[in-house]
Formats: structure tokens, sequence, C-alpha cells
């Protein structure tokens, strides 16, 4: 099963995951990096998770970090420290795949100082500053690093110094001390050595001898590298289809896939947002739904449901179900509104999703207006106990992105969700 963001991020993966933490016997990255952020909330106690997947947090459920994912070392050992302050117990429940692309400081920089570069022409993308866009460009550029070339320290450090090199050559300011650098890698090398398999063949195997195997999308598809809002994306695939790739497993593996989406929209850093709110209803929903970024602490954008885009993601992922998040957030609200349809130059969008940037400023957005419950629905755990105009309004979404709404959710807590 796959568990995939349906908007920009931040639709609340990892309390799903959670949930079906203990039902699993491993859960695996296939895309991203440290810039991902999943927060769960377990009998009122936060955790924040950012590389590490969320089913860590069950005794019985293996984290498997695959070859898609970008691995910046340091962070991996910040969240096993924080795991271990928290009580949490990991030895022997973390595994990474060889064919993973290590994500170094100097990756990190190289961000910082293209960010720096495209704010100066107006065209910042808004990353995290995580790197994940150069260890990606230098995978595709093929002289990258994988967790494997650790066991060949000899090579490792030719190749290390080569890349280095190659970036002082366009950015000859950068401040890196290669040899500490090295230094540090040989020792980590020995400390993730027991956690290091042959991820095609660990996933696999695993399937094969019936264990179930649980897949945490990270990012969302509007920000896919090709179907996201380019060049306003991330560095992966952060669809279905980087499920397959960042981890090696065939498309029938796969046995359900599920989207992941807000009631509400939001939106981290720059790029197109058609349904957004600058105004007080866009500020109440980020005040009640604490909408500030897990992995950068960024205030979110906020906007009304965008179906025009859920139906494009969805049409990608093909999912089987969807779990409509922070339904909550919106019980203040006198009106509500879901954005059903797109007019470009006067012509409406009968489908798919603008693919430039030219076409979505052009973006006029049609709305249908719902009246708002305007009571608390956070103890709610069947549809019965829903407000009925709250039903009306899950009903009307389900029927125009023609995907089942099996779960809701009406708070933070693992047990704040409605089954139906």
């Amino acid at each position: 099963m796959s568990i995939m963001g349906a908007q920009w991020g931040d639709e609340g993966k990892g309390k799903l995951v959670d949930i079906f933490g203990d039902k699993f016997d491993i859960t695996a990255r296939c895309a991203g990096g440290s810039n991902a952020g999943h927060s769960v909330v377990v009998a009122g106690k936060k955790y924040a998770f950012h590389l590490m997947p969320s089913g860590i947090l069950h005794p019985g459920n293996v984290a498997f970090i695959g070859n898609g994912v970008v691995l910046h070392i340091p962070s991996l050992f910040k969240e096993m420290d924080n795991l271990t302050k928290q009580g949490i117990q990991y030895e022997g429940r973390i595994k990474l795949s060889n064919r993973a692309h290590l994500l170094f400081d100097i990756h990190q920089q190289v961000d910082g100082l293209q960010e720096e570069s495209k704010a100066k022409g107006g065209n910042q993308i808004g990353t995290t500053k995580r790197g994940i866009g150069p260890a990606y460009a230098a995978k595709a550029s093929r002289v990258g690093l994988r967790v494997g070339d650790l066991a060949h320290f000899d090579s490792f450090e030719k190749k290390y110094r080569t890349l280095v090199d190659s970036y002082k050559q366009t950015y000859p300011d950068l401040k890196t001390n290669t040899e500490e650098e090295l230094a540090k890698y040989k020792e980590y090398y020995k400390q993730i050595k027991p956690m290091i398999v042959d991820g095609v063949s660990y996933i696999n195997n695993a399937i094969k001898n019936g264990k179930k195997v649980m897949i945490e999308g990270a990012n969302a598809t509007m920000l896919d590298i090709d179907f996201g809002t380019y060049p306003f994306v991330t560095s992966s695939n952060a669809s279905i289809g980087g499920a397959c790739t960042g981890l090696g497993i065939a498309p029938t593996k796969i046995q359900a896939v599920i989207g992941i989406t807000k009631a509400y929209v939001t939106r981290v850093g720059a790029g197109p947002f058609p349904t957004e709110l600058n105004n007080e209803i866009g500020e109440k929903m980020r005040s009640i739904g604490h909408e500030f970024g897990v992995t950068t602490g960024r205030p979110r954008r906020c906007g009304w449901l965008d179906i025009v885009a859920l139906r494009y993601v969805c049409t990608i992922n093909d999912f089987t179900y969807l779990n409509l998040t922070k339904l909550d957030v919106l019980s203040t609200l006198k009106e509500i509104k879901i954005a059903t349809s797109y007019s470009v130059n006067g012509k409406k969008l009968t489908e798919g999703y603008p693919s430039t940037l030219d076409d979505l400023e052009k973006v006029t957005v049609e709305y249908e207006t719902y009246p708002g419950w305007l009571s608390d629905i956070s103890t709610a755990r069947k549809m019965s106990d829903l407000p009925p105009k709250a039903v009306a309004i899950v009903n009307r979404i389900e029927e125009l992105v023609e995907v089942p709404i099996k779960w809701i959710g009406v708070g933070p807590g693992r047990e704040d969700m409605v089954t139906r």
C-alpha cells in the first residue's frame, strides 16, 4: 500500500501512516530527503520526522529508506537521537538502501547560494535549503555518491574530492573542509554499516515472503518534478511512479494507493496558488490549523480546496481511497468554498491542469459555496457524528473527484479520525 500527498505537501500523510503502522511490517520512504516534514501526535505528544518513516513509532515496524531518497547522514543521526530521547527503541529497525544517494553539507550550501542568485532575478523557488535539488542534480549528472560507495572508501574519497572541486569552480566562496568531511564519513560508515542492505533485494524479498509493506510518500504530486507546477516543484517524483523507481518494485506489487488531501489547501514557498486566500480567512486557517512548516517553520499559504488540481492528481495516481484531513479547521467558518473549475482566457478548462506558469497566471477560478456547520467536530468518529452540513461537503468532494473518501481527519491526534 502506498500513501501519497494529493496537494502541495503537508496534507497529513504521517498521521495515516502512524495509524496503520502496527498493521505493517515495513514502512518505506521512496523519494525526497530531509526537506519532508511529517508530524504525528500520540497521546498529546508530538513527534516530528524528516527522513525517518513515521512507522518507526511502532515496535514491530522496520523503517526502510529506499534508493529514491537523498540521504543526509547527520540529519538521520539527529532523528535517531531524538527517538532515543523520546524513549523509542529503534535498534535493528532502520534499513538503508545501498543505492540511496548521499546528500552532503556542501549540497546545502549550494542550495542556499542558488536561491540567493535566483532571488536577485525575482525567480526564487522557495526551497527548504536542505540541499535536495543539488543532490538530485548530482545524481542526474552522474557525479553523485551513493551509500554503497562508502564500502570502497579510497574510491569514495576520489569521487568526493572531484565533486567538491567542481562546485568550487562554480561557487568559489564555498566554505568546506574536505579533509574533515572525509574523516567524518569514514566514521559515519562504521555507524551505518549494519543498516545498509541491497535495497532491491530487501524490499522484494520482504514482499515475496508475505511481509506487509507501506510506502510513505514525501512532498506531493503538485510538487512532482514532472507533474507539478514546474519550476516551483521539488526535485523528485512525488507521485505514484516515484514509489516504484524509488524502491525498485514493480507497479503490480502496489495493491492500494491512498491519497491525502486537506479540506482546504496549503502551500509553502513560492509558486502559483489559484485558490489562495490573502485575507482574514486565510489567516484564520493558518492559525487554527497551525500551518507552519515542520522542516523550516515557515508560515504556509492557505486557500480553498481546489478540485481541479485534485482531479488531476487523482488521474495521475489512480487513488483507491482518499483521506480528507483537517476538516475541523473549517468548523468556525460561516461559508466554505470549493473551487470546481478554471477558465483560461475565458475558455473553461475541461480536463487536465495548466502546464505553464503563463496559463496559470491567467486562470479564473469558479467556486461552489456552502454554509458552514459552526460546531466542534473533534469528537466525531463515524459519519453520523458529523453535522449534516459537513457531511454534505464531504459527499460533494467525493462526487466531484470520483474517489471514495474513507477517512476524515477531525483533529491532530492519532485517534481523531472518522472512518467510513
